[in-house]
């Protein structure tokens, strides 16, 4: 009887911890700079950066990390003329967390929303960051007459995810939780201290992220992500997107290790008509450690 009630008390370790992490608070939103849309599935944080007119640039952030590692482009991209939008995903950063899955449709959901409530009419730049890239793809390939052009960041969606933990998380119920709760956080954070001496766009991002690790419901989201918007590949949405004529510019990170340099050819594959470059030395954190870089790349493609 000890020995199971010790294996059971055991077993309540991860959920015990992910329940005694910070919530979402009236007080900590009230630091947040930006403001806030209640839209249908929940409460939204978003921030206009750079001049008040302008072409509208849509910025998608990824998996771990909000839409503060879009700061430093945002300055770019304002010197380049775009008034940006950049928005936390449900679950990250600011913005509520929503218990639904989070499927590409519930995705692209709080885009449509969040572009009614600001009332954008005209067709975007729209930019995807690693996941982000993957909703971006969604979206564009469902509304293509709303996007100018597509601009995608070391793009998942290239390849399904493999064997490993992470697939065992996605796929078993229950297990997969408990399995991914007990050893995501650390692996997360030790992938975010490894990279505490390169150079960053955004000030203190290493512990931005860190903050956002000890947030309740910021896990149970990454893994909701990974059964669903992650789950397959975009090549539908890649080929639709080929099909609709909408200009699509990939960068990718010579080494980036989380999204491998060998998706650019499946892309390439999916869409014979898209622009791709490459920035040497760079990882999957481009958009903030090599920035000028990305930037130069956005700049020479329009001419």
């Amino acid at each position: 009887m000890w020995v199971l009630l010790i294996a059971l008390g055991l077993a309540a370790v991860p959920f015990t911890i992910e329940w005694s992490r910070k919530g979402m608070t009236d007080a900590e939103r009230a630091k947040a700079p930006g403001q806030f849309a209640l839209l249908s599935q929940g409460t939204t944080h978003f921030e206009w950066l750079g001049p008040e007119r302008g072409p509208v640039a849509v910025c998608v952030h990824g998996l771990t990390t909000p839409s503060f590692v879009w700061y430093g482009m945002a300055r770019g991209l304002a010197l380049l003329g775009f008034r940006v939008l950049v928005y936390d995903l449900y679950g990250r950063g600011f913005s509520d967390r929503v218990r639904e899955a989070q499927t590409a449709d519930f995705f692209e959901r709080q885009l449509v929303d969040l572009l009614a409530h600001e009332r954008v009419t005209e067709p975007l730049t729209l930019f995807g960051y690693s996941m982000g890239g993957a909703i971006a793809a969604h979206f564009a390939a469902r509304h293509p007459n709303g996007v100018k052009q597509l601009i995608l960041l070391a793009p998942a969606g290239m390849v399904e995810l493999g064997g490993g933990k992470l697939a065992l998380a996605r796929d078993v119920p229950v297990l997969g939780d408990w399995l991914f709760l007990a050893a995501y956080p650390w692996t997360l954070r030790r992938g975010v201290s490894s990279e505490v001496d390169q150079p960053s766009s955004v000030d203190d991002i290493h512990d931005l992220q860190h903050g956002e690790t000890e947030r309740r419901g910021f896990f149970p989201a990454v893994l909701s992500s990974l059964r669903g918007v992650l789950r397959g590949t975009c090549e539908d949405q890649h080929v639709a997107i080929a099909a609709a004529g909408v200009p699509v510019l990939a960068i990718w990170g010579e080494g980036d290790d989380v999204i491998p340099l060998t998706s650019r050819d499946t892309l390439a594959d999916w869409n014979p008509a898209v622009r791709q470059s490459v920035i040497t030395g760079a990882g999957h954190g481009l958009p903030y450690t090599h920035t000028d870089a990305v930037l130069e790349v956005i700049r020479a493609s329009r001419g």
